[in-house]
C-alpha cells in the first residue's frame, strides 16, 4: 500500500522506482490538506509517500523505498553501476540541492537572500550533472540508473519554477537530460492522475496491470 502525491518529487521518485522493478502497489493517492488518519496511523511524520508491504513494515522514505524496490527485481539494470557513487550523488542532491531548491521555490518565504541568489546556488548542483553528462546520456553512462531517477524529479522541479530561465541556462546537456525524461513512458505512466483516496473506495492499482 503506497500513500502518494503525485507533485511531489519525492513521491515521483517512489512511483519511479516501483515501475522501473515492475511492482504493483495498492495506490493512495493523497492531498496535503487532508491526510488519511490510517495513513498518519502508520507514519506520525505525515510527509508521502509511505509504504506499507504486506507483512506490516512501513518504510517512510523515499529513497528507501526506491532501493528496496530495485533490491526486489531490477529487470533494467538500475543497479548495475557503482552503487556508491550513485547513493553520494542522491546524497548531494537531498541534503544540498534540495536545500536550495526549496528557497528557489519559495523565495518569498526566506528573504535572506533573493531568489536569483537561491537559484545561482542550486546552480552548482547543476554544474555538477551537467558535466556529468558531457559525454553519456545518463548521469553514470550509457544506460539508467538509479541515480537518474533518484534526482530527475527534483531537477524538474527546480526546473518548472521558472521554465523560461531554466533553459535559457548554460546546461544543454542537462536541458536535454530531462526533455528526455519529461516524454519518456515510465515518467509519464508515473505521472498519472489519480482522485484523492477516501475510505470505502475501490482498490486502486498501479501501476494497473
Amino acid at each position: 500500500m503506497l500513500y502518494s502525491f503525485r507533485r511531489c518529487p519525492y513521491a515521483m521518485r517512489a512511483r519511479l522506482g516501483l515501475l522501473f522493478a515492475e511492482l504493483q502497489v495498492e495506490l493512495r493517492e493523497i492531498t496535503l490538506k487532508s491526510k488519511p488518519p490510517h495513513m498518519l496511523a502508520i507514519s506520525p511524520k505525515g510527509t508521502v509517500p509511505v509504504l506499507k508491504l504486506p507483512d506490516g513494515q512501513v518504510i517512510e522514505e523515499s529513497r528507501e523505498i526506491l532501493e528496496w524496490a530495485l533490491n526486489q527485481q531490477d529487470p533494467s539494470g538500475l543497479l548495475t553501476v557503482d552503487t556508491a557513487q550513485a547513493g553520494r550523488l542522491i546524497d548531494r542532491n537531498d541534503n544540498e540541492f534540495k536545500h536550495w531548491l526549496d528557497r528557489y521555490k519559495y523565495a518569498d518565504l526566506h528573504p535572506e537572500m533573493s531568489q536569483q541568489e537561491y537559484r545561482q546556488n542550486g546552480e552548482v548542483f547543476l554544474q555538477m550533472l551537467e558535466e556529468r553528462l558531457a559525454d553519456t546520456p545518463y548521469l553514470l553512462g550509457n544506460k539508467i540508473s538509479i541515480a537518474d531517477i533518484g534526482i530527475m524529479p527534483f531537477v524538474r522541479q527546480f526546473a518548472h519554477v521558472d521554465r523560461q530561465t531554466f533553459y535559457a541556462l548554460p546546461y544543454p546537456k542537462l536541458q536535454q537530460w530531462l526533455k528526455n525524461w519529461l516524454e519518456h513512458p515510465v515518467f509519464l505512466q508515473a505521472m498519472t492522475k489519480f482522485e484523492p483516496w477516501q475510505e470505502g473506495d475501490e482498490v486502486v492499482v498501479f501501476p494497473e496491470g
